[in-house]
């Protein structure tokens, strides 16, 4: 549905609304959120009117960009259990994590400048992350391949610290290492 509507979204409208979310995290990585929203919408493939009609102003839809970001990343947990070993599960997920924040770093100030203006960028985003977080621990835990006695509270700290010090595409080889280290530090030593 879209925000404040009270009908679900045609198909059409669905995919239209999809592509220009994806387009715009690729232009907003490479141009800054400056990119022009025509330019947005061309490379979407849709008229700039269908674009305004879904976000009537660039804090819109660098919102629905932020929280789609969220979504994608949430929804990829149990995807990932239902393909993967809990374990490798995990490991993938934090990945995908870091991407997340690389995306979420290059639009920090611009969610800052919607939060000051009485906006909620953020949403349910930290709840959603803990909870996929958990799903993955628990999923650990119960193959007996991670400890216990940590929660996943604390393993949201530690992707945040890895991606406070090492977000962005010229520190990720560190970023990964950081977390292999932190994930190595879970597992049950025999």
């Amino acid at each position: 549905m879209t925000d404040g509507a009270l009908r679900p979204l045609r198909a059409d409208a669905r995919r239209n609304r999809e592509k220009i979310l994806t387009t715009a995290v690729r232009v907003f990585a490479a141009e800054g959120l400056d990119a022009h929203l025509e330019r947005i919408a061309k490379e979407a493939g849709v008229g700039s009117a269908t674009l305004y009609r879904n976000f009537p102003t660039r804090e819109a839809l660098i919102e629905a960009v932020y929280r789609n970001e969220v979504a994608h990343l949430c929804d990829a947990a149990p995807v990932l259990l239902a393909q993967k070993s809990p374990e490798e599960a995990l490991r993938a997920w934090t990945r995908l994590f870091l991407d997340y924040v690389t995306a979420k770093y290059g639009m920090i100030d611009a969610l800052r400048a919607i939060a000051a203006t009485g906006g909620d960028p953020y949403g349910r985003s930290r709840e959603m992350i803990r909870a996929a977080i958990t799903s993955l621990m628990d999923a650990c835990v119960a193959a007996g391949v991670i400890r216990t006695d940590i929660r996943p509270t604390d393993i949201g700290a530690a992707l945040e610290g890895i991606a406070l010090t090492s977000a962005g595409a010229e520190h990720r080889r560190q970023a990964e290492r950081l977390l292999d280290l932190t994930l190595d530090g879970l597992k049950i030593r025999s």
